[in-house]
């Protein structure tokens, strides 16, 4: 049995007790912060997202186009296995609809025990075929299985148990599958194509149920019946603000009191409105945001010249002027946010920080035959002026803005750098894919360890050469060692081998600089606690405080009225 049976035990604990006295508030099961006698508030609950115009899409698994999962209310129908806490992605998770994830010790197979008592909203028992069915779902219809691609072998129930079977070690995949939301066997079974199902009638197990919806908002209230106890918000609205700015102005109004949105100068635009009720919280975890550069040509395809860009960038810089301090910049040579990525730090990079070191910069290229002409304009190896593009979408202000202070950092050296602001669509579907780009931002997965962040950026097994669809490794980063390093962290079946494995990627990352991670991205998440209180804060990060993922679930079993 591996580290999460004691978790597990704690939790099963914590549903006896809440089982035992249905109006306790302590452990961590879905009633903490709530009672089940009433007593909860009939003030709604407005949850905003910078959305548009939304389709009519309740489907949970879809992998576009579902309102539910944009605006964030699938989270509240439809409930994952496991709640994870992103700011500690593998300390043991709290138990959910199952009450233990077991895995075998080479993570290849996860055996998931359902929690007994839980009913589907239309009144059918939840069970461990349900789990295995959408397991089956996601074997079945490929377009579904974003997490495990080419890995899922077979799901099966028996009894109270269901069995997932994958090709290879899901070490690195585990807290996607506690995250999985589970569909009901018995209505499901019955849809043609669940990749195109707009299940306009959602049947979940969730804290709350569909009540109204239009193109704009969805209005949820109370699943009567809902396992966990009766949730105090008496209504969620979750609204679709056609853009950033109307967002920002609905949370700084009140109109919309829990969201996401970037807010520049966030405590005087956002907080100062109302210093007691206006919070703004923040996760962690191995979110970044990079800078990929284009392996395969000029001027990023020598890595002398990427190293000596990597020397001159002021993150610290970055990370105020375009981040606001929301997105702490990356000191660590090897690109890992800290604290998390503290018990992966190899020992040769422990207290090795990014510095700017322009002279240093210089002399590196000078090294590797780089000149510079009677204007100061710097010449690569073949004589010619080094020049390159950064892009990213227009009206992405925080990249943007990130994106000038490299190019200024770049003109230090004497390179000819500019920011050319590109349409969305063109960015999502042609230039990052494609390889249609020399510089320019995009975040990576989280993970739970840094292998998705590494393997993101520099994975052989992502390549694709320029001009074919990437999933990831945009910059076309190849080295047949770092592949392999990857490769066998994700299947070691020991911390040993996993730590050896992840220190060749960092030596490479460090060495070779396939692409600059800038800033750590936590989860951030804007709140008011004007009508309610229990949101994740800075004080008890118990979860990722953004309405938008499975968490949603534990944090509104959570709330409780505000108490003047």
């Amino acid at each position: 049995m591996n580290r999460r049976a004691a978790g597990i035990v704690a939790g099963l604990a914590a549903v006896a007790l809440v089982a035992g006295c249905s109006s306790s508030t302590g452990g961590d099961d879905a009633t903490q912060g709530g009672t089940t006698s009433g007593g909860g508030s009939d003030a709604v609950l407005t949850i905003g997202m910078p959305n548009g115009t939304l389709s009519e899409n309740q489907n949970p698994l879809a992998p576009t186009g579902s309102a539910a999962k944009s605006l964030g209310y699938a989270w509240v129908i439809y409930e994952s296995l496991m709640q994870v806490n992103d700011l500690h992605p593998l300390d043991d998770p709290t138990p959910w609809l199952a009450t233990a994830v077991d895995w075998n010790d080479d993570y290849t197979v996860a055996t998931v025990t359902a929690r007994d008592g839980v009913s589907w909203s239309d009144g059918e028992p939840f069970t461990a075929e349900d789990i295995a069915f959408t397991f089956n779902l996601l074997i079945d219809f490929p377009a579904l299985n974003a997490d495990f691609p080419e890995q899922l072998v077979s799901a099966t129930a028996d009894g109270s148990t269901a069995t997932i079977t994958f090709s290879r070690s899901e070490y690195v995949n585990q807290v996607k599958l506690d995250k999985t939301v589970i569909v009901p066997e018995h209505i499901w079974a019955d849809v043609e194509d669940p990749v195109t199902y707009t299940d306009t009638e959602p049947v979940g197990t969730g804290p709350y149920l569909l009540d109204s919806w239009t193109p704009q908002a969805a209005t949820l209230v109370p699943n009567p019946d809902y396992w966990g106890g009766e949730p105090q918000v008496a209504k969620l609205q979750y609204s679709s603000y056609n853009d950033n700015n109307a967002l920002i102005t609905a949370l700084t109004t009140g109109e919309a009191q829990w969201g996401w949105t970037f807010i520049a100068d966030y405590e005087n635009v956002y907080i100062a409105q109302d210093p007691e009720h206006f919070h703004q919280a923040a996760g962690g975890g191995f979110g970044v945001d990079v800078l990929f550069l284009n392996n395969e040509t000029k001027p990023f395809n020598d890595v002398a010249f990427r190293k000596a860009l990597n020397m001159v960038v002021d993150r610290a810089q970055i990370s105020q002027l375009a981040g606001s301090g929301v997105w702490p910049g990356i000191t660590s040579v090897t690109g890992m946010p800290m604290p998390s990525g503290e018990d992966y730090l190899a020992s040769e990079y422990a207290g090795e920080e990014y510095t700017v070191d322009v002279d240093g910069a210089k002399q590196l290229l000078t090294d590797a035959g780089y000149t510079w002409d009677g204007s100061g304009a710097l010449l690569d190896p073949d004589g010619e002026k080094v020049s390159f593009e950064l892009t990213n979408p227009a009206g992405w202000n925080d990249y943007l803005t990130a994106l000038d202070l490299i190019r200024q950092a770049a003109e230090q050296l004497g390179a000819e750098a500019s920011v050319v602001p590109a349409n969305q669509d063109a960015w999502f579907n042609d230039i990052i894919p494609l390889g249609n780009f020399q510089a320019s931002l995009h975040w990576t997965d989280g993970g739970a360890t840094p292998w998705n962040m590494y393997s993101n950026m520099m994975d052989g097994a992502q390549y694709v050469p320029l001009g074919e669809t990437a999933s990831w490794n945009f910059g076309r980063y190849s080295n047949d060692e770092v592949t392999q390093a990857l490769a066998e962290f994700a299947g070691a079946s020991d911390d040993a081998s996993r730590q050896a494995a992840i220190e060749v990627v960092q030596k490479h990352y460090v060495e070779d600089v396939p692409a600059m991670v800038i800033w750590a991205r936590p989860s951030v998440a804007q709140y008011s606690t004007q009508n309610y209180t229990g949101f994740p804060s800075d004080e008890d990060p118990y979860a990722n405080p953004q309405p938008t993922g499975p968490q949603a679930a534990q944090i509104v079993m959570k709330l409780t009225p505000t108490q003047d």
